[in-house]
């Protein structure tokens, strides 16, 4: 619900009404708050170009620009307005740059803390936790789409039969699970983008998912080994009592049988739509 505290996940920016306190670096191009209020307005939410006591996520763009409203603490008065919100009992949710991309992207974003520094200025800062999570919220399909040809000079056809086949193949993938009663999962935020993931007892499997269409088939396979493996490492390293299983899913049966001893030597659980053999 709106107003209440997060937990210190965003999970998507659907519902939210939301405002910026200025440029907002977006996978590494800085953009206006109008380009970035379309771009949200677009998965859903709602913007506003000024705070009130109905924007429920504030994201902390470039302030350099912008007249500081209380120099001592170097707050714009956007984030001056939201710990006062906070500190009257409504949970506004703060993320930065790097956060509003991740939710650009379907993905969760860290609600960063308003904190006082030894100088006497706050930031936002991310919220400490004992140990880092690995699942965060429901997965959700992306809309897959095809451009219409002569759009672009390069033909991306084969791109977007590939994308299609990876949402096709995510899609069967929580289908599988469901029926089983278990729900699959994005990444949590701060944890490797995985593909999908679930638990089952106190294992926790994360999953790479690749498409075989329009693609060297081995390329792809051996991408999505490194992948999943180097998201497992990680995984292990920042969540050391958690049973991480990686998998690696693809959208068919692949035409060379090795693969299958190849992902058992590493310990790597291979399969494969759309019976999903072993998961």
């Amino acid at each position: 619900m709106p107003g209440q505290p997060c937990r210190g996940t965003v999970h998507r920016l659907k519902g939210q009404t939301i405002c910026f306190t200025g440029r907002v670096l977006v996978d590494g191009e800085w953009r206006f708050r109008t380009h970035c209020a379309e771009r949200a307005e677009q998965q859903g939410a709602t913007p506003k170009t000024d705070f009130s006591r109905k924007v429920t996520l504030v994201v902390y763009g470039d302030l350099a620009s912008k007249v500081v409203t209380d120099d001592r603490r170097a707050y714009s008065s956007t984030l001056v307005d939201a710990e006062a919100e906070r500190r009257r009992g409504r949970h506004v949710c703060v993320v930065d740059a790097d956060g509003f991309s991740a939710l650009l992207r379907g993905r969760p974003a860290p609600c960063l803390e308003l904190r006082r520094a030894r100088t006497g200025r706050v930031r936002p800062v991310a919220a400490a936790t004992p140990e880092a999570s690995v699942l965060g919220g429901p997965l959700r399909l992306r809309r897959t789409g095809r451009r219409a040809p002569g759009d672009l000079t390069v033909d991306l056809s084969r791109l977007d039969e590939a994308t299609a086949a990876h949402e096709a193949t995510v899609g069967a993938l929580i289908e599988h699970l469901s029926r089983q009663g278990v729900e699959a999962c994005t990444n949590a935020a701060g944890a490797p983008e995985f593909d999908a993931g679930w638990s089952l007892g106190e294992d926790i499997f994360v999953a790479e998912v690749k498409s075989l269409t329009g693609a060297r088939e081995d390329q792809q396979i051996r991408l999505g080994i490194g992948q999943i493996l180097d998201y497992a490492h990680q995984l292990r390293s920042t969540c050391p009592s958690a049973a991480i299983r990686p998998v690696l899913v693809l959208e068919k049966r692949p035409s060379a049988v090795r693969w299958t001893a190849l992902a058992d030597s590493v310990g790597l659980r291979l399969t494969w739509a759309p019976e999903f053999a072993g998961i």
